[in-house]
């Protein structure tokens, strides 16, 4: 083992371009938690990189030539003999024991109860991040956006390759059940589903515990490959699920349905700026701390839209709603209304300006 660490020790760090994410890894101690392919390794490969090669000691805790426990006797003192300041446990289990170091970086699908390490939370990119892989912003960066998702490696790869290619990457991560349960949220996405109707709709094409099937989607929620949205004030109302990115709609389903896409869309926009909010009858997103409604019309007109405000105004004048903005794929206008200021703004210019 102590070959092996000499080997991980003296290897040099390669990595692609880097593109600059809205979050970054300073000199405190993290745990950094993210989906397959979400960007962890590339962070931390970011941050190895601006060090003195010999500060700091990277390894994969994948890596199948590594004996847990005798890594686990030979690396603290390895560690201290090279007078290693960083170390980093990329794709970290909970096996894997500690070193006393000035800093130290694990990295994982699921968070770890690990009370002295800050958390950094990967999620893919969000509309400003993308916008730094295209090679010009126009009128075609919204629907590449669609297209491509927040996956980082999606614009390197051929548009006959990417279903295939997140396919791969979900069935490597995920295990068969977990997989099954992501299949049947892509067909559900952005609507009213409980962990009981995937069991009851589950169990007819295999066979399948309860309490597998609960563990396995409780999983998929930790890791942040699928999100719930609880009603507001109703905690034990169905949550509406959404999925951790618009790619793995067209990967995993055949179904079309742009709207639910773009809700989607919406709300993970609204996740990655850490905006707290919830769902309501006939209601996509109410944010109480600033008195706001949001709707996902992607092509709605001023016409629609009045008639849906109608429907809402129960609704708007009971929680005192200041602001209603209807989001669209590009249309722009301003509704006068008595309650409430009613704007229609294109995604883009409300992704770019929130």
């Amino acid at each position: 083992m102590q070959i092996l660490l000499e080997e991980f020790y003296k290897i040099d760090l390669y990595m692609d371009k880097y593109v600059d994410r809205k979050i970054y890894i300073d000199e405190k101690s993290y745990q950094i938690n993210g989906i397959a392919q979400s960007g962890k390794t590339k962070l931390i490969k970011n941050h190895l990189l601006s060090k003195k090669k010999s500060s700091y000691l990277y390894v994969d805790c994948s890596d199948v030539r590594i004996d847990i426990d005798r890594f686990n006797i030979h690396m603290p003192k390895f560690c201290l003999d090279n007078k290693i300041d960083i170390l980093v446990l990329d794709n970290y289990d909970e096996r894997f024991k500690f070193a006393n170091v000035s800093q130290l970086i694990i990295s994982s699908q699921k968070p770890y109860n690990i009370d002295f390490l800050d958390t950094i939370r990967v999620y893919p990119l969000d509309y400003e991040e993308f916008l730094a892989y295209e090679h010009k912003y126009d009128s075609s960066a919204l629907n590449h956006f669609f297209q491509l998702g927040g996956f980082a490696h999606m614009h390197k790869l051929h548009s006959d390759s990417r279903n295939l290619y997140i396919q791969k990457t979900l069935k490597y991560t995920l295990d068969d059940m977990e997989f099954d349960i992501l299949k049947f949220c892509a067909k559900m996405m952005s609507q009213k589903v409980s962990a009981y109707t995937i069991y009851e709709r589950l169990k007819n094409s295999r066979k399948i515990s309860k309490d597998k099937l609960y563990k396995s989607y409780e999983n998929l929620v930790k890791k942040n490959y699928i999100h719930n949205l609880e009603k507001f004030e109703h905690k034990k109302a169905t949550k509406k699920l959404y999925l951790c990115d618009t790619s793995l709609k067209s990967a995993l389903s055949i179904d079309k349905h742009f709207t639910r896409l773009f809700e989607n869309m919406v709300y993970l926009e609204l996740l990655k700026s850490n905006t707290t909010c919830f769902y309501d009858d006939g209601i996509d997103f109410y944010i109480p701390h600033a008195n706001k409604v949001i709707l996902c019309k992607p092509f709605a007109d001023e016409r629609m839209l009045f008639k849906k405000i109608e429907a809402i105004e129960e609704f708007i004048f009971t929680h005192q709603i200041k602001i209603v903005i209807a989001i669209t794929m590009n249309k722009e206008s301003t509704i006068s209304h008595p309650l409430s200021r009613v704007q229609m703004i294109p995604f883009d210019i409300w992704a770019l300006g929130d």
